[in-house]
């Protein structure tokens, strides 16, 4: 009986082994032809989102497992797209941040025409600590500003990020924010107010 047993195992692992050697490779001219196809019909805005740029390139198809050198090349290409808010100022409105936090909606083919964009923050992360609805795909973000003691040179940091991740973490999950103009620059601003406003909730 352990012989057969043991005679199984060998049989599944070899069969996995030879399954494994034999997938097929992906042919990704085919997948990138595919996928326009399915966009033939749609406006000249929409053909232009399912173009990769050499980040998107790069972390596709390392499926984001990039080497040191590519990691660096990405950040700092991306770092050179962040655009600081021109008059030196990066807090806006945490009231304002909150509404961008919370919608979800814009960019989508059921938003009407205008529709202004949202952040979806709380899809992926905890804010205010008092929120019951959050995902967890990113960090918590609850005391923010009050745990970095409203540091300026931080708050800097997260324009950074919020306005382009790529150019802090390569082939990073966060949206690229400001560099493909899902928000624009008041809205930005109203965000790091809502991680940074000592009034916020999020630092009560």
């Amino acid at each position: 009986m352990l012989s057969r047993v043991i005679l199984s195992a060998v049989f599944i692992a070899s069969a996995g082994a030879a399954f494994a050697q034999t997938k097929p490779a992906v042919d990704q001219a085919k997948v990138e032809t595919t996928v326009k196809a399915t966009f033939s019909k749609a406006s000249s805005e929409w053909k232009s989102r399912i173009e990769l740029d050499e980040t998107q390139r790069v972390c596709t198809q390392t499926h984001n497992k990039v080497s040191v050198a590519q990691a660096d090349a990405i950040q700092a290409r991306e770092l050179a797209r962040v655009v600081m808010p021109p008059d030196g100022k990066f807090l806006g409105d945490w009231k304002k941040g909150y509404s961008v936090a919370n919608n979800g909606r814009g960019g989508q083919f059921s938003d009407p025409p205008g529709t202004v964009s949202g952040g979806n923050c709380f899809a992926c992360h905890q804010m205010d600590p008092k929120e019951v609805s959050y995902g967890t795909l990113g960090p918590s973000l609850a005391a923010y500003g009050k745990d970095r003691k409203y540091d300026p040179d931080l708050i800097k940091d997260a324009w950074t990020k919020i306005y382009n991740s790529q150019a802090v973490v390569a082939c990073s999950n966060m949206p690229r924010f400001g560099t493909m103009k899902v928000l624009d620059e008041q809205q930005i601003k109203d965000v790091l107010a809502y991680l940074f406003d000592p009034e916020s909730p999020v630092n009560k």
